[in-house]
This record gives C-alpha cells, sequence and structure tokens, in this order.
C-alpha cells in the first residue's frame, strides 16, 4: 500500500496535489462534478483588501500547450472572502484550506494577512508577491530580493500560521528572491506564478487580450517551473510548493523529485474540471510502477 501523504510545515496533507489559486474558486462549483474532499488543500482564489472588478476584455487568449491569462485579481475583497465564500467553503471542504492573498502596498499585505490568519480553516497564508508596489513606482513586489524581504518579514509579523511566499518566474535570479524571503521568516515557497506573454490576432492586428500581455500558463511551461523548483528547493531550507504546467500524476512525481513537498495545479483544472480528481486517483499505479511506497521520500532526491 503506498503513502501518499506529505507535510507543510507541520501541517499534514492526505496527498500532494491542490488546486492553484485563480482556477479552482472557491470550490463550489467543483464540489458539484465531486468530493472536492479528495484534495490534499485548496489554494482559493486570490484575495484583495478591496474588491477588484479585474482587468476589461478580453482576457483570455489560447496558446499550443498553454493559455494566456489577464483576469487582473478580480475578486469580491477580503471582507466579503471572509464573511461569506469561507464559510461557504467550509460546508463543502473539510480540511484546512490556503489563503491566497495580494496587495498594492505592504500595508494592505499585512491587513489580508491578519485578517486571513484569524479565520480556523486557513492552514496557511500563500502570499502572491507578483503585484505591482503602487508607493515605488509600479515594479512587482516580487522582481527584486529587498521588496519580496519586506513584504515577508512584514506579513510574518503578524501571522502565526504558516507564511509561504508565491514567486514570479519573470526575473533574473529567483534563487536570490527566494533566499532573501527564506532570511526573513517565510516558512516556505510557491513556484512558479505565471510567466509574461503576448498573442496577436494577425487579421485584426491587434493584442489578442485587451491588456495586450497575461500570464502565460500551461502544460508548455513545466520545464522552466521543474529548474526553478529544483534550484530554489536546492538553495534553502524550506518547503516548496511547486506549480506551472503541472497536468498528470507523472508530473506531480518529477516536480518533487525537483524538490517540491507538495504540487498545484493550476490551468489543468480550467481544460479538465476533472484534472486534480484524476490526477489523485492515477498516483498510487505510477507510484507502483516506478517503486516507490511513500511519496516523502522522493522529495529533492535529484542532485
Amino acid at each position: 500500500m503506498v503513502d501518499l501523504s506529505v507535510s507543510l510545515s507541520g501541517l499534514t496533507l492526505s496527498n500532494p496535489v491542490i488546486p492553484a489559486s485563480g482556477t479552482f474558486g472557491y470550490g463550489k462549483e467543483y464540489a458539484e462534478l465531486y468530493d472536492i474532499n479528495i484534495l490534499g488543500s485548496l489554494s482559493f482564489k486570490g484575495t484583495t483588501r478591496e474588491e477588484r472588478f479585474g482587468n476589461p476584455q478580453p482576457r483570455i487568449a489560447e496558446c499550443a500547450e498553454g493559455m494566456i491569462n489577464s483576469v487582473g485579481l478580480q475578486n469580491p475583497g477580503l471582507a466579503a472572502v471572509i464573511e461569506k465564500e469561507l464559510p461557504e467553503l467550509s460546508k463543502i471542504y473539510k480540511k484546512p484550506v490556503i489563503a491566497n492573498i495580494s496587495g498594492f502596498s505592504i500595508e494592505e499585505y499585512v491587513q489580508c494577512a491578519k485578517a486571513m490568519n484569524d479565520v480556523s480553516q486557513v492552514g496557511i497564508l500563500e502570499v502572491n508577491v507578483s503585484c505591482p508596489n503602487v508607493h515605488d513606482g509600479g515594479m512587482a513586489f516580487g522582481v527584486l530580493p529587498e521588496s519580496a524581504a519586506a513584504v515577508t518579514k512584514a506579513v510574518k509579523e503578524v501571522a502565526a500560521k504558516p507564511v509561504y511566499i508565491k514567486l514570479s518566474p519573470n526575473v533574473t535570479d529567483i534563487v536570490s528572491i527566494a533566499k532573501a524571503c527564506e532570511e526573513a521568516g517565510a516558512d516556505g515557497l510557491s513556484l512558479i506564478n505565471t510567466l509574461l506573454g503576448m498573442r496577436i490576432d494577425i487579421k485584426r492586428r491587434q493584442p489578442v487580450i485587451a491588456n495586450k500581455m497575461g500570464g502565460f500558463s500551461g502544460p508548455a511551461i513545466f520545464p522552466v517551473a521543474v529548474r526553478m523548483v529544483y534550484q530554489v528547493s536546492k538553495a534553502v531550507d524550506i518547503p516548496v510548493i511547486g506549480m506551472g504546467g503541472v497536468s498528470s500524476a507523472r508530473d506531480v512525481i518529477e516536480m518533487m523529485m525537483a524538490g517540491a513537498s507538495a504540487v498545484q495545479v493550476g490551468a489543468a483544472n480550467l481544460v479538465n474540471p476533472y484534472a486534480c480528481k484524476e490526477i489523485i486517483e492515477e498516483l498510487p499505479a505510477v507510484m507502483e510502477e516506478l517503486g516507490i511506497e511513500n511519496l516523502r521520500d522522493i522529495i529533492g532526491i535529484i542532485d
């Protein structure tokens, strides 16, 4: 009998499969299709302090082996998520969840973190540092080690629950940023967020997406994600949640061999709403085929 259980900062998951933020909403639509309690955990839709309507449409562009999205962190805002969405989620999902939070200033990150820390169902805070800093010229917090560390330190000061920083791949040196977050107190890291991409409608001679560029995700970015998870996991001593193009049980195992302690599944949910369910069901057979008895044994086995 194979063992699929993994651990994230003291939180035990029955398996490593977690729907990625922004691709699973608050679970309600998927719960109509299958029992989502089979999931290891669930990273719900990214939350900002204020309600956001998101970017103008069109927001989605199809690509070979992937997609580009520019949704723009559309969400009902911190108060509505805590007062309405999470109580509804607790009725259908009984395990600890991952609260993905975003901010456009350190103060916003702190307010979101402090509020989510007090929600009993939240097991981990996942801090998205891909947002532009409105007080510092609009550069994303996650682009520089110093700014990523500043967010980490501020959030850690108000959060007792584990804090995982979600890193952007759109940087020159992701390892230096990861190490800066670790030194600032991060309990773990999530990577990678989407790559920056663009498509052009050659008939209209216009960008497909109204915002011109957006986040590129899907199977095409999987090798990049594996490489970055490998580099970061070798450089830090805190857990890494790997993501980026994961769409099969074999992808999960590959990501864990690269160094991930758990794995998030993103764009695959939008193509196949049963993706996470199928991956979890396939994992035992793939493990047996590869002679893996316990998933924890393969984490970071690549030298």
